[in-house]
């Protein structure tokens, strides 16, 4: 089945508070806190406290959005920060990137260095009972299918998997392609509809995301669909977009609700 959420970002500029009543209204069901501004890393009690948002709401804490870099020496927190973050907020997974470059840009050692950290940070969260999702983005390992695949089979551990979004540039059965070849290691995935210059209307992308959709729920299991980006970042779209969203997710899961038992 189908699940839908909202992440956190697509409004840094509002409070928690507000984030969850949006979220609410739009009959979302869970949340993917970022650690960025709403959720620092390590910040436990921030963590404590958007948990405790989320859960009076009737939402789930979806995940752990953090920026950690793997890989990459210097950065602003360590990993066990976010993961203690990931841990306080009850998320069941916590994202991070794949390196900071391209795989066009990376030799073998910098591959190596990506897997290797991959694989300690997967063996650490699994002590916790969080998985580990790489972040699907250009500009880093992730930036194309083979290079996201290659490096999921690098590091080569059960707790790592990857998240999905709808890669700039690319055609429709491009895109659905590549859905449909991550699979095996596939989390959940960022859906949002946009043409690489501005951000447009859910509605507008449902077509489209039909068959995103369709690909999702062939797979064992539930899958979050998380809304990251909405028009002009206006919190005013976000009803519109949620209710695309959640019309479709009922659809393609079979008529079956979307809301939690």
């Amino acid at each position: 089945m189908i699940r839908t959420g909202l992440l956190s970002i697509t409004f840094r500029q509002l409070s928690p508070e507000a984030i969850v009543a949006l979220a609410k209204e739009a009959e979302l069901e869970a949340i993917e806190w970022g650690g960025d501004i709403h959720v620092p890393p390590g910040d436990v009690a921030a963590a404590h406290a958007a948990a405790r948002l989320t859960r009076e709401a009737g939402l789930a804490v979806a995940a752990y959005g953090s920026y950690y870099r793997l890989g990459v020496e210097e950065q602003p927190f360590p990993f066990d920060a976010a993961l203690a973050s990931a841990v306080a907020l009850g998320a069941p997974s916590v994202r991070v990137w794949a390196g900071d470059r391209g795989s066009s840009e990376a030799d073998e050692a910098w591959r190596a260095r990506v897997a290797d950290d991959a694989r300690r940070v997967a063996e650490s969260a699994s002590r916790e009972g969080v998985a580990v999702c790489l972040e699907y983005h250009r500009g880093t390992l992730t930036d194309t299918c083979d290079s996201a695949i290659r490096l999921l089979r690098e590091a080569d551990h059960p707790n790592l998997r990857t998240l999905w979004q709808p890669a700039v540039g690319l055609a429709p059965e491009r895109r659905l392609d590549e859905l449909r070849r991550i699979a095996p290691w596939l989390e959940y995935v960022h859906a949002f509809h946009w043409n690489g210059v501005e951000r447009l209307p859910f509605a507008e992308g449902v077509e489209e995301w039909r068959r995103y959709l369709e690909a999702l729920n062939a797979l064992p299991g539930d899958r979050y669909a998380m809304l990251e980006f909405v028009r002009d970042d206006a919190p005013a779209q976000l009803a519109e977009d949620a209710a695309a969203l959640r019309r479709l997710a009922a659809e393609v899961s079979g008529g079956r609700s979307t809301e939690h038992p």
